[in-house]
């Protein structure tokens, strides 16, 4: 697996544990093990200009995904998944801290990065959360691959409640 995390935010971030999350993520969701993905950490600036640019929405959010070659996870019948460019994933750390200071499970930006890393892989492959039915299923995965995650780096606690919007 390819990863290549940048953090161009000015604001330090563990670094390793968004590449080992996303490598995780992206083992679990059974993509293939030459595919590639992006994760740009930026300031909340950088993060509100393409809030604007791609969305229309203003102000800085926690994630965004720009998907490339559109990968789906590969289903209970096919042999082996295809290989290819998976996206960009764009972190803001600022935005991140604030939700974890206001989420009701308090916890970590470094915390909230990592949950923000799995739900854009998840958004990558094609998961949304725009109706209650997929809000269920994206957000369930995202629990239980952040949660095995966490367990085999031996880790406790489960995975702070969602925060995305």
């Amino acid at each position: 697996m390819s990863i290549d995390v940048n953090n161009e935010s000015g604001t330090e971030v563990d670094e390793q544990a968004i590449l080992d999350i996303a490598r995780h993520a992206l083992a679990r969701m059974r993509i293939h093990p030459l595919s590639e993905l992006s994760v740009i950490v930026v300031d909340a600036d950088a993060m509100e200009q393409l809030h604007r640019q791609w969305m229309d929405l203003p102000g800085p959010t926690d994630v965004m995904s720009f998907p490339m070659d559109e990968l789906r996870p590969p289903g209970k019948d096919d042999d082996e998944p295809p290989q290819g460019l998976l996206g960009d994933i764009v972190l803001c750390p600022e935005v991140a801290a604030k939700q974890g200071a206001e989420a009701p499970t308090q916890h970590s930006m470094d915390e909230e990065l990592q949950l923000l890393t799995v739900h854009g892989v998840l958004h990558l492959l094609g998961y949304d959360h725009e109706e209650p039915d997929e809000k269920a299923e994206m957000f369930g995965l995202q629990a239980a691959i952040v949660d095995g995650w966490r367990a085999e780096k031996g880790m406790t606690g489960q995975s702070p409640a969602p925060t995305v919007s």
